[in-house]
């Protein structure tokens, strides 16, 4: 069984994690699958958008637990280990907001801990109602801290903070409202609502949003004057690009524009 199933339709790149029976935990396999074929998406510049999503009855239940268990027979009670899963967990996560293409997360049934890590992380993310969405590791002694990084990036700190120290689960609706996903959907029409987001953003210049993706994670991070200096730079970089221009004058002109990319 592929761990990953990948299908390209048109410009648009679909990932399924395919181990409905483990829920499709971020599992040492899992985790060498996503970031291989994010790698080679990322060089591809025939895909504009990805798509994530879960086979089975959950998106991602976060890290394999049995795995981790089996790791503290190490030697050193699997420090090392731990310490390889977690590096190579955050570097997926990282690949996610540095590659070119905005990245949309398909969620249904449940994101829990690193699976709620990889909502947040992902760019853009569409949920079917009645979804549950949780960094709930408190409630077996392991506090959700990798995973709290990017929660606490996307929701108000208050509300990050209360989630990971009563483990509680928040649904769609809470998480739609708190800014964890963008929109909720029926489940009937999950996989079509995530598609014609793809395929709209797709439609748009590529070259132009891939400047703006860099851009955006660039200057979230920076001092205000210091992101309108940068910006501004970014700016002036694509008012030189060439389809730009063309896409400005196609504006002015009531015409649809015609991009070489």
């Amino acid at each position: 069984m592929t761990i990953l199933q990948v299908e390209v339709r048109g410009a648009v790149a679909h990932l399924t994690m395919n181990a409905p029976e483990r829920l499709n935990a971020l599992s040492d396999e899992m985790l060498v699958a996503l970031q291989t074929t994010l790698n080679t998406i990322a060089a591809d510049t025939q895909v504009r958008v990805v798509v994530i999503a879960g086979a089975g009855k959950a998106f991602c239940a976060g890290h394999d637990l049995r795995q981790m268990t089996a790791m503290r027979e190490n030697a050193d009670g699997g420090v090392a280990a731990f310490k390889d899963l977690f590096d190579r967990c955050a570097a997926v996560m990282a690949r996610i907001q540095s590659m070119p293409q905005p990245v949309i997360a398909q969620v249904h049934g449940i994101a829990t801990a690193a699976g709620c890590q990889l909502v947040a992380t992902c760019d853009l993310a569409v949920a079917a109602t009645g979804t549950r969405f949780g960094v709930n590791g408190v409630n077996i002694g392991l506090f959700c801290s990798t995973p709290m990084v990017a929660l606490s990036r996307n929701i108000q700190r208050k509300k990050a903070f209360e989630m990971l120290v009563t483990g509680d689960f928040i649904d769609a609706n809470r998480a739609e409202e708190l800014g964890l996903i963008n929109r909720v959907v029926d489940p009937d029409d999950l996989e079509s609502e995530t598609i014609a987001l793809a395929d709209q953003i797709a439609s748009k210049l590529g070259s132009a949003v891939k400047l703006g993706k860099t851009a955006f994670y660039q200057q979230i991070q920076m001092p205000i004057d210091q992101a309108y200096a940068y910006t501004g730079d970014v700016m002036v970089e694509n008012m030189q690009n060439k389809d730009t221009v063309e896409g400005i004058n196609a504006f002015l002109e009531k015409r649809d524009p015609e991009w070489s990319q």
